[in-house]
């Protein structure tokens, strides 16, 4: 039954089905294949799966995210860092990088960074004189730290899956996040040399000074999800509601970008793509109960054990499965199935909770700009009007990078957690 299962599964993506739908399926035919199961079991695993209090973070960020799009405030983080890297050749590109990582510590959502930042770089970098190819692969690759700095919806699903701290899990994905960004920097500094792009004239500091003072009440976000979380101030959901509130007040009331009116759209945009995400979800959890049923986790705890040896290969193993998964499967669901199998086995080997979450986490951000899945490069290609073809050719650059650093932090986990455990040694 297991072989037919996992030949449907096959069989159901290749036919274009969406994911949330393919895992449904097959969770619903295998479980009420099981003997003497009754048939409210799916629904009550769906649901089980979806009660918990922390996933009520998953729609308050994404809302944040939303609201800050809709409030034109990732316009103002636009402005800033155009006037922080304007003056280096190829300042557009640098400036798409720096105001991702600038938008990743508000929102948690790659994909809202890639919508609300793409819209208005990806023109202004082709009307500048930069190829179609260079300004989608700087925007969807850039999008991807979007769940790597903190916030990141993964890291809190993760850490309700593994029991790790959220607090501890957001400050360990603070270097890594920061790392990506410089050495994506480093590239385009490169490229832009020997393409010729532009760079803007420096900013006067009167005027630099009047964009970062009306841009620190949108950036204050950032203090306010982490340094209430890692103090234990907030809670992850009571930090992204504190955030939504927040972010809904500054638009309203200090940058008066956001009207009243604006609201029911924002929040049917919302709804919309946190249902995706938590349907997914929903299903995944009834899909791990079947993966339970078949005792999947002992069989690789089992498999580990008797033909890997090593730590580091056990690593490796882990890195490349889920660059593959993530090819076809967003990370929520991913986790949800694999991180209970691998989890045992992870702990046998010594790898700390906490580090195999930047590794699975990492990983999984590549997927985001790898075909067929791939939503912030689809995104981005669209925004651009170029084929997925030449947008995936554009960023493989980028994802090289990730995968550096990916195994710089795999490797020398110490590296990624030396800052956090001087901000605060008790959550390691």
């Amino acid at each position: 039954m297991g072989f037919l299962l996992i030949g449907l599964f096959i069989v159901l993506m290749f036919v274009g089905v969406p994911i949330a739908f393919v895992i449904g399926i097959v969770a619903v035919l295998g479980i009420f294949n099981i003997p003497y199961t009754p048939g409210m079991t799916v629904p009550m695993k769906m649901l089980n799966g979806l009660d918990s209090f922390v996933l009520l973070a998953v729609p308050l960020f994404i809302l944040a995210a939303n609201l800050m799009n809709s409030g034109k405030i990732s316009e103002k983080m636009i402005d800033l860092a155009l006037a922080i890297v304007g003056p280096i050749r190829g300042g557009l590109a640098h400036a798409n990088i720096l105001v991702s990582m600038m938008f990743a510590g508000v929102s948690g959502a790659s994909q809202a960074d890639t919508a609300g930042v793409g819209k208005i770089l990806i023109p202004s970098m082709v009307k500048k004189g930069y190829d179609k190819e260079t300004a989608v692969g700087v925007t969807a690759a850039s999008s991807t730290v979007g769940v790597v700095i903190p916030p990141s919806i993964p890291m809190i699903i993760f850490a309700g899956l593994t029991n790790a701290s959220v607090g501890a899990l957001f400050l360990g994905g603070i270097v890594p996040g920061i790392l990506i960004g410089l050495a994506m920097m480093v590239f385009v500094y490169i490229l832009a040399v020997r393409k010729n792009f532009e760079k803007s004239a420096r900013v006067e500091f009167k005027k630099f000074l009047k964009l970062l003072m009306e841009t620190i009440p949108a950036l204050f976000t950032v203090f306010i999800i982490i340094g209430g979380i890692v103090t234990g101030f907030f809670t992850a959901t009571e930090a992204a509601a504190v955030a939504s509130l927040y972010t809904l007040v500054i638009s309203m009331f200090f940058y008066k970008t956001l009207k009243l009116k604006d609201l029911p759209k924002i929040l049917v945009d919302t709804l919309a793509l946190s249902s995706l995400s938590l349907f997914a979800l929903a299903t995944a959890s009834a899909l791990g109960e079947l993966m339970s049923y078949y005792q999947l986790g002992t069989m690789a705890q089992e498999f580990f054990t008797n033909n890997i040896g090593s730590k580091g290969l056990f690593i490796l193993i882990i890195i490349a499965f889920f660059l593959f998964v993530g090819t076809f499967m967003d990370a929520i669901p991913a986790m949800i199935l694999f991180v209970p199998v691998i989890l045992p086995t992870a702990l046998q080997f010594g790898v700390d909770p906490i580090h195999l979450g930047l590794i699975v986490i990492i990983t999984l951000a590549i997927g985001l700009v790898t075909p067929p899945y791939g939503l912030c490069l689809l995104l981005a290609a669209k925004i651009g009007k170029l084929s997925i073809e030449r947008s995936f050719k554009a960023v493989m650059p980028y994802i090289t990078i990730v995968v550096v650093v990916l195994l710089f932090i795999a490797f020398f986990p110490e590296i990624a957690f030396y800052v956090p455990k001087m901000i605060n040694p008790s959550l390691f």
